[in-house]
């Protein structure tokens, strides 16, 4: 109900008005049933500005840390990230990957929206970066089609360290639906899963035309303070 509301009467009006977002492909967004969107990640405003291009209630994995912040500033991002649709994950692997899995799973059960980054993480720079097979098994298991999502300069809206947004007009893509069910029972197998993700990273590049690098966005950010350290300490 909340989300509902927050939507409806607050989040599209205001957002739709001051940053004019354009979308494509709309006629690829099924009206029914359970379903994944696999969207590139440029900024933290891609999960407000994706459902507000769905008339349907869309789901996302988010990290467990939104959702345990203290005092006001606390609860009021916890409250934001439950009112628009955000679940709880821990991504510390292992069986916390499991659990991840089981609450996505959850969702496409009761033939919901479920929306997830393939990348892991948001974009450090722009560019698109290797996807993580965690998608795959998440479509090959809930027997759902995927639908790439590019979201297009959404980073020129809220830029990554910066605690307010610009107003930007920016785009949103939605690609013709992805079926994989001829792999399926096959969830197993790491090379079926990740020739899955490498297919669904093309689409999402062809649409969203960021440059592509193959390794893990999390790599990229893993040596980024090391190299500022290194270079003041050059200083």
């Amino acid at each position: 109900m909340l989300y509902w509301f927050l939507k409806t009467f607050i989040a599209s009006p205001l957002m739709l008005s001051i940053f004019r977002p354009w979308v494509r492909g709309r006629e690829n967004v099924p009206a029914s049933g359970a379903v994944i969107f696999a969207s590139n990640h440029l900024s933290f405003v891609d999960s407000i500005f994706l459902p507000l291009a769905l008339d349907r209630r869309i789901s996302f994995l988010a990290k467990s840390d939104y959702f345990t912040g203290k005092g006001i500033k606390g609860w009021a991002t916890r409250l934001f990230f439950t009112a628009t649709g955000q679940l709880s994950i821990d991504r510390s692997g292992g069986k916390a990957s499991e659990a991840s899995l089981a609450t996505g799973l959850a969702v496409l059960r009761r033939g919901e929206q479920l929306g997830i980054y393939p990348e892991g993480t948001r974009s450090p720079d722009g560019k698109m970066y290797r996807g993580r097979t965690g998608v795959a098994r998440m479509i090959l298991e809930g027997h759902v089609p995927v639908i790439p999502v590019a979201m297009i300069e959404t980073e020129k809206v809220m830029v990554i360290g910066s605690k307010l947004p610009k107003i930007h007009r920016i785009g949103v893509v939605f690609g013709k639906p992805l079926d994989f069910s001829r792999f399926e029972g096959m969830e197993g197998d790491r090379f079926i899963l990740r020739s899955i993700t490498d297919e669904i990273m093309y689409e999402l590049n062809a649409l969203s035309g960021q440059e592509y690098s193959d390794v893990y966005a999390t790599s990229v950010k893993e040596r980024r303070p090391s190299s500022k350290r290194s270079s003041r300490q050059r200083r």
